[in-house]
Parts: structure tokens; sequence; C-alpha cells
């Protein structure tokens, strides 16, 4: 495949967001705006990458580093002049090849696919026309530029709409998504004649449409799919974007052969092998990668968390920054809180806490305990409402329990503290020194039974209530 080149314009300050984060940074299903249209060109086989930065570059830049690497390389728009001055700051630092395709587009466009970049370059291509766009009829074109056809049908200008000079212009329902395909020679010629004769003062990128008409020279379009022309101006515009993007996220993953049932919002970054289940209104963001077979179940909150094969994840539940083993079994209502290692067939239930804690295979905690700093060996059952008692204000300290361990209920294990193998904790229990294997540790108070003391405290008592 012969070099091509796309050049993102991605220097606007979006003042509409209301943000000191620069627009493109806002984030769409768990990526940056400017990730989408940059991944497009990658996909689309764009060698060459520049991004046209200006608002808030710092930030900007270091994103691109982190995500693309030497993939992406930035050019700065040092006062923000337009769309058309944005482009031609980015073609300056394109090498002088001549006939290499360039492609120009918006970086608040997270809709966009390669497949449409791809479209509009091979319509390139194929036309051998000097300027290629693509172009959208819409019901409703308010607020887009619009194209403007001569007699013959010949596409002679794009108007933007404060620009439009009459009331036929403002009824053309064929409008301008802001693609842009030509030769790298051509599109170097026909940006540095721009001026700025619009209500804005601005260099706009429309323009070269114009330009090239007057030249005599063809201007092709090809028709483009509607979403590609949704871009991002307001908070209101980036909602309606997320929405149509979890939704396109959705129906990717039920390809796949996932279940996902409506409600459910899956970051683009979330992997997920074929015969899960995604409940409804279950949220997976980040880093997550879900095996084969699993549940999720309703509401559950997914963050950074790998999860093994076959494993249950019963509703409300929280996980973040952790791994869970294969045929565990989670919730409902529990909170798996970051550094924690659940193991295969692992069960966690209601209303238990885990930070930082390490659970064997088959080991159990079902009701309402916090483990924290923790390591629990094979088969270790820990009984309702037992708190390990990591922090003593000032640092943190660790629990350590072996394998075929029995821990009552009610117990309060104070670290640091180990409890060996086979050992039984009598319910009620406060550990506070080391239990060894296969012991018995009691630490409760005496218990005392007063024989017929109960009438008489109930009398008192009802007597001080008066």
């Amino acid at each position: 495949m012969a070099s091509q080149t796309a050049i993102i314009l991605a220097a606007g300050q979006g003042t509409r967001m209301k943000s000191a984060l620069p627009k493109v940074l806002h984030p769409i299903a768990g990526r940056p705006l400017l990730h989408y249209p940059v991944r497009a060109a990658i996909d689309a086989g764009c060698d060459d990458i520049v991004v046209v930065v200006g608002h808030g570059r710092d930030l900007v830049e270091k994103y691109l580093q982190s995500a693309f690497d030497s993939r992406v390389r930035t050019v700065v728009q040092d006062k923000q002049r337009g769309t058309g001055d944005a482009a031609r700051v980015g073609v300056a630092a394109v090498a002088k090849s001549g006939d290499q395709p360039v492609i120009v587009f918006y970086g608040d466009v997270p809709l966009i696919e390669a497949a449409d970049l791809r479209l509009v370059l091979e319509h390139k291509k194929a036309s051998h026309a000097p300027l290629a766009i693509a172009t959208c009829t819409v019901v409703d074109p308010t607020g887009y530029g619009r194209v403007i056809r001569d007699e013959q049908h010949k596409v002679i200008a794009i108007r933007e709409q404060r620009d439009l000079e009459n009331d036929d212009q403002r009824a053309i329902r064929e409008i301008n998504p802001g693609i842009y395909v030509a030769q790298e020679s051509f599109l170097r010629e026909v940006l540095e004649g721009l001026e700025p004769k619009n209500a804005q003062g601005e260099l706009y990128m429309t323009d070269i449409v114009e330009r090239t008409a007057k030249r005599g020279a063809h201007v092709t379009a090809i028709d483009a799919r509607e979403s590609v022309l949704f871009g991002v101006n307001d908070r209101v515009q980036l909602f309606e974007a997320e929405k149509r993007m979890h939704r396109r996220i959705r129906a990717k993953h039920q390809r796949a052969g996932v279940t996902v049932r409506g409600g459910a919002l899956i970051d683009d970054s979330v992997e997920i092998e074929a015969d899960a289940h995604v409940d409804t209104n279950a949220v997976l963001r980040g880093a997550t990668k879900i095996g084969a077979s699993v549940h999720v179940g309703v509401g559950s909150v997914l963050v950074d968390v790998i999860i093994g094969a076959n494993t249950i994840i019963k509703p409300y539940s929280v996980l973040e920054k952790s791994r869970i083993g294969e045929r565990a079994q989670i919730g409902p209502y529990t909170h798996v809180r970051p550094e924690s290692e659940v193991g295969d067939e692992v069960h966690l239930g209601n209303f238990v806490e885990t930070k930082k804690t390490k659970l064997a295979r088959g080991a159990k905690a079902n009701h309402l305990a916090y483990l924290g700093d923790g390591v629990i060996g094979e088969r270790t059952n820990v009984g309702a409402g037992t708190i390990f008692c990591n922090y003593d204000g000032v640092s943190k300290h660790t629990t350590t329990i072996g394998d075929d361990v029995f821990i009552g209920s009610d117990s309060q294990i104070v670290a640091p503290v180990t409890i060996g193998d086979g050992a039984y904790v009598a319910t009620g229990t406060t550990i506070t020194k080391d239990v060894p294997k296969d012991a018995l540790a009691i630490g409760r108070a005496k218990q005392e039974n007063k024989e017929g003391y109960a009438p008489r405290l109930k009398a008192r008592m009802k007597s001080q209530k008066k």
C-alpha cells in the first residue's frame, strides 16, 4: 500500500465544554475523544499521522505519547486562527513528496471509523480528482456547513451556517462532515492562498473546496455515514456521543458471542470472551478482562479487574484493580478493593470487603467481613462479622492464615499475626498473638448466669423509665 498521511485537527479550546481540560481529552467510553480519530487513521492504513495541537498541548501530547508512542507526532498551532490555518500548520510538517495522499479531518468526532476514512481515500484514488470530500444528506441541516453545487451538480463550495447567503442555501440538506483528501502538493498549494472571508475572520478549511472549483478543477464527493459528522462541542453532545459509542461497543461484544443486557455500560478498553454474560446496568471500565462464561450480575461495577472463566459476580458488587480466579463466586454486595487476589473457587458473599488481600483456592468469607492486608490459605473459612484489624493508626500490618483454618463469627484478628494450618478460632475471639498449627484459640469474656435475676432487672428498669 502506498504511503498515506493523516492530519487530525485538535488545537481548539472547546470553550463550550466550560472546562480546564482540553476538549479532545474529555472521555468517551473510557478513552479521550481524540483517541478514536487517531485509531481510525491507524486502522485505515495511514503510516504518518500528524495531530495539530494548541490549547492544552502538553496534556494532549502526553496522552498521545502514552497511547500511541511513536505512531503519532504533533505540531503546534500557536494561535487558533481557524481550521484552515490548523491544516496549513499540519501540512507544513509533512514531507514534500508531491503525490502522497493526505486525509484531513477533525479530532472531536469520536464515532468516525477506519471504514469512513478508507471510503474517501479510495474514492479519491479512483476519481483522479485533485480533491475528494465526504458529504452527508440529513433531514435537519441546521448548524452544518452546506455543500453548494452548480447547475451541472458539480461541487463548487461549502458554506458554513453563519455564512449562508439566502434561503435556497439554507434549505440545502447535503452537509459537510469535514473529511478531505488531496495529494500533498495540491493541498499545500490550495491552503497557502486561504484568506479570512467569513463572519469569524478565520481561515476555513472548507474554503479549499471553492478555491479548487474556481481553478476549474473537479471536486469529487462521496456519501458517508451520518455518524461520522457527529462532533462534540459541549457536554450535551459529549453525553450523546458516549451513548452512541456504548451502543456500538455492546453490539461488537454481542456479535462476538457475549450476552449483554440493556443498560450495561462497557468501556472501549474492556475485553470479554465468548459466552460471558453482562447483565442489566453493569458497568465495566478500564483494563477489565472478562473470561469465558463469566456472569456479571445486575448493577455490578468492575474497574481494571481480570476475571477467570466460569466465575459468577452476583448483583451490586464492586471490584477494583484486582484479579479473580476461575469458578469463583463473588457477591451480592461484595467490595473487592485494589490489589486483592481472589483465587479459584473462592466465595466472597454479602457485604464482604477485601483490600490488598490474597485468598487461595476454595477459601470462603460468605458474610459481613472486612479482610484487609491479609493472606488466606486454601479452604479456609472466615465467619460472619470477622474483621482484620490491619491499621494501628500509623502503619498497615499483615494477617497470615494457613490452609483449612476455621475462623468463627465475630472474631477480631489484630495484625500482625499468623494463624497456622488447621487451626480453629472460636466465635467471638480477639486474636492478638500467633496461633499454632491445629490449635484452638479462644479469647472471649467469661459468661456468668445469675439465676432468677431477669425479672428483678426488668422491674428496676421500668421504674427508672418513669
